[in-house]
């Protein structure tokens, strides 16, 4: 275990500088491929060629057998393609320290994209494509079923002769297991690389659509406020009358039959004076 806990110790370092979706992945790699294959894949698959038991005493003609049903061993080529999809990362931080040191040190980056960028996002692109080509090599080695029966035939055999594996059901949970892993393992890597993409695209690329995109919404706003009908206009409040003054009921007075008023009892009390001097 202590080659596994130095691996897991060099990838825990990418985490430092990866999104989401790549932690996600190192959390598969670590939990469900290295700490599974360490403590189960080992016990299943220890035994295989010792289990491999054929209905020959003919020296060479089980191992030939053997040879035949497993070109490779399924826990050496889990453990290789481990190994394979350790080496981007890993890659990745031997260049991120590099590049830290040189920085340190007051060296020019230069213009264009962060070259630690364009580096993590050529280490995700190896890693898919080390993660495609194992789950194609795995199913044309192995396929999807480990068979309890494999029939062989050809020298040093002087026959046909009946092998048989040991386990092949538990064999065969671990086999679908595993490539499930690697499917999820891929479609991960897939978003990842997508999302660094989407993120890397030029600003002034994000800006005009942007301001497309607020564009229509202002137009959709106004075609919508034109379909709805006007707002009702609210009723007009009356004067509240003067507690003061006269009631609504009572007319005033036109002021020129007042003014013609006064002047008429004045000629007239004018005249009664005249009267009483005669």
């Amino acid at each position: 275990m202590g080659e596994w806990a130095f691996l897991g110790s060099l990838l825990d370092a990418v985490q430092l500088q990866s999104p989401l979706v790549g932690r996600l992945w190192l959390v598969v790699m670590l939990i469900f491929r290295i700490l599974v294959l360490a403590t189960v894949g080992g016990a299943v698959f220890e035994d295989e060629q010792e289990e491999f038991v054929c209905n020959t005493l003919q020296p060479g003609c089980r191992q030939t057998c053997y040879d035949r049903a497993f070109p490779v061993s399924h826990y050496r080529f889990w453990l290789f393609h481990i190994l394979l999809l350790s080496a981007p990362p890993v890659l990745f931080v031997i260049y991120s320290v590099h590049r830290a040191g040189k920085e340190a040190g007051g060296a020019d980056a230069g213009p264009g994209p962060p070259p630690r960028r364009r580096c993590y996002l050529l280490s995700v692109a190896l890693r898919l494509l080390a993660e495609l080509a194992f789950l194609a090599g795995q199913a044309l080695l192995y396929g999807f079923r480990v068979a309890p029966h494999f029939a062989c035939a050809g020298p040093p055999c002087p026959h046909t002769v009946d092998c048989f594996v040991s386990r092949p059901t538990e064999k065969t949970v671990f086999v679908l297991f595993y490539f499930g892993v690697g499917l999820l393992s891929a479609l991960l890597s897939v978003a990842e690389l997508g999302h660094l993409l989407w993120k890397g695209r030029p600003r002034a690329g994000r800006r005009r659509q942007g301001a497309e995109r607020d564009g229509r919404r202002h137009r959709a706003r106004e075609e919508a406020r034109q379909l709805l009908p006007p707002p009702p206009v609210p009723p007009s409040r009356r004067p509240r009358p003067d507690p003061r003054g006269p009631p609504a009921y009572a007319h005033p007075a036109p002021s020129g039959d007042s003014e013609g008023g006064s002047g008429r009892s004045k000629a007239s009390l004018a005249t009664v004076r005249q009267d009483l001097a005669i």
